[in-house]
């Protein structure tokens, strides 16, 4: 406060307690038995108690002085309309799968694996058949929700390590949703994986809008279900489990047929339990406040590991081959069974989300999502069997492409009071678009940053019209270097731009496909519409901005104009 305004406030306050102690003095008087005689020092009869003037001044001014401690300690309580609006905001339940494909889920086509309690949010709400990730990998991917810019934008733009543990940190003054969900009042968890910057960065979950965290800093550390510690928001914690790498290989000459030289791949404590529990102890804990619950599980992504009793409903049921660890991650005796359980386990907590939201009466004001960070994996990577499940749905690509089975995820939102039931949407939406709807529907759209590339879909999920969205753009430096662009039903994509093999130059060539009649993405025809590949090589050269951290360079050259 500057001298000037500091002087006149406290003026203002001495007026205010002058006129206080008037006030209680004329009160006081008014109570006193007679006046003195003339030249007789002044007293104040209170009860059999007579106080002479100079007590009395006394009393009156610590009276005024309580009063006026009173009047400011009830001005810091909110007021009933706040209290009112804070109650009315509704909570938000945010779910991130990690690798899980299109097509992994009952209420996307899935045969083999069961999810009911997903079918039942889907039922329950509003299935979004053309969703996308932020990318086809997981930091990049959670930096697009986080931040509302797509990848040619965001700060973190691929996956990158840092040593000892955790990935390239995000700016401080990076504008997240959580810390713009601070602002409006909502307390913020989350749970699971992070991967936007490693313990003691200014990426850590608790310096970028979090209240609370529970769970993987590191990505890399989080390939092991059962790790050897957590994060319990700036404390590592011990959990009963040895320590074993996430990626070896079966001992040559054991027998693969026997249960027993699988066990050293397992621990007590599995940390997708631990960390659904602590999510729900979250929510129990904030029931009368709104919140924000992020939870980036690590189902399904590699290594296959799940419990006994998650295991032994789908052993038998398929025909099995056991993974010796040959292609990467642990060896798994049953590993389509264990996919499987990894992700009905999955399901399993979120139903017990859900109860638990229903059962402290918070249903109609509580809004879920549930996503996949990215697609399902390819050649059988850690003894996955994509194809098997047709993890992809009808989709070509697979993790780390751009083809839409790398970016295209299941999708479903419910919210009883305001999304309608057994609703499907069509609208192409991407994991930008969350930020900006997200604080639409908590009555907060003027809260939306400027520069972001999310558009608001809230109302297509209040059953409004709305127009399309003018275009969903998607670039990735890695797996060598990918471009795409959505428009309309026109997808165009570029890959090979950073080419790995040594002297091999890039490929700039766009190849352009028609979304409405080859969903695969199989027939090429750049070459009958000139026009439309001209206005998307115009666009990918529009939407990419250079990055220090992640260099591009036939892409930076366009954007500088070279």
């Amino acid at each position: 406060m500057r001298s000037a305004d500091f002087q006149s406030a406290l003026r203002m306050e001495t007026s205010a307690g002058e006129r206080s102690r008037q006030e209680f003095g004329n009160l006081l008087s008014s109570h006193d038995q007679g006046r003195p005689e003339a030249g007789a020092p002044f007293r104040l009869r209170l009860g059999r108690a007579v106080l002479s003037a100079p007590f009395r001044g006394l009393l009156i001014c610590l009276l005024s002085c309580g009063l006026l401690c009173i009047c400011a300690l009830l001005s810091l309580l909110p007021s009933s309309s706040q209290a009112t609006e804070a109650i009315t905001k509704p909570n938000i339940i945010f779910i991130v799968a990690d690798d899980l494909g299109y097509g992994d889920l009952g209420c996307f086509g899935q045969k083999k694996i069961r999810t009911p309690n997903l079918d039942r949010m889907a039922k329950e709400g509003m299935r979004l058949t053309q969703h996308y990730s932020g990318s086809p990998v997981c930091a990049p991917s959670r930096c697009v929700l986080m931040t509302g810019k797509h990848p040619g934008h965001g700060f973190i733009r691929d996956n990158k390590e840092i040593k000892p543990e955790g990935q390239l940190s995000i700016p401080p003054d990076t504008v997240t949703l959580p810390k713009l969900l601070q602002r409006l009042g909502y307390v913020t968890g989350a749970f699971g994986k992070w991967g936007l910057g490693g313990p003691g960065t200014e990426g850590e979950p608790l310096k970028q809008g979090f209240d609370r965290f529970y769970g993987y800093n590191c990505q890399r550390q989080a390939h092991n279900y059962y790790p050897t510690n957590l994060w319990d928001n700036d404390r590592r914690v011990t959990l009963n489990n040895p320590p074993f790498s996430a990626h070896q290989k079966f001992p040559a000459g054991a027998d693969a047929a026997d249960p027993k030289n699988y066990e050293k791949y397992a621990g007590k404590d599995y940390s997708p339990d631990l960390i659904a529990e602590q999510a729900r102890r979250f929510i129990r804990d904030n029931q009368a406040r709104p919140f924000f619950l992020f939870l980036p599980t690590t189902v399904p992504h590699l290594a296959l590991q799940v419990p006994e009793d998650s295991l032994a409903e789908y052993l038998g049921q398929w025909p099995e081959q056991p993974y010796l660890g040959t292609n990467g991650y642990l060896p798994h005796r049953a590993p389509r069974a264990a996919y499987a359980a990894m992700i009905t386990r999955m399901d399993r907590e979120v139903g017990r989300i859900m109860d638990l939201v229903k059962e402290l009466g918070l249903d109609e004001r509580t809004i879920f999502v549930f996503a996949s960070d990215n697609g399902p994996l390819y050649d059988k990577l850690g003894g996955t069997d994509c194809e098997f499940f047709q993890s992809a749905g009808p989709f070509n690509g697979r993790k780390g492409s751009v083809y839409e089975g790398g970016v295209r995820v299941p999708c479903t939102v419910r919210w009883k009071s305001t999304v309608a039931a057994g609703g499907a949407s069509d609208r192409v939406t991407g994991f930008e678009d969350w930020l900006p709807t997200l604080l639409e529907l908590a009555g907060a759209a003027q809260s939306t940053p400027q520069g972001i590339d999310g558009l608001s879909f809230a109302p297509t999920l209040r059953g409004h019209p709305q127009e399309p969205r003018p275009f969903l753009y998607r670039e990735f430096p890695g797996y060598d270097g990918q471009q795409s662009v959505r428009v309309g039903n026109w997808k165009a994509v570029r890959q090979k731009m950073l080419p790995r093999k040594k002297d091999a130059p890039p490929q700039m060539d766009i190849h352009l496909y028609d979304l409405a009649t080859d969903i695969s993405e199989t027939n090429d025809v750049a070459a009958q519409h000139p026009d439309v590949v001209a206005r998307m090589e115009r666009l990918m050269r529009e939407q990419h901005t250079p990055s220090k951290e992640f260099p591009f360079p036939v892409l930076d050259r366009a954007a500088q104009g070279d």
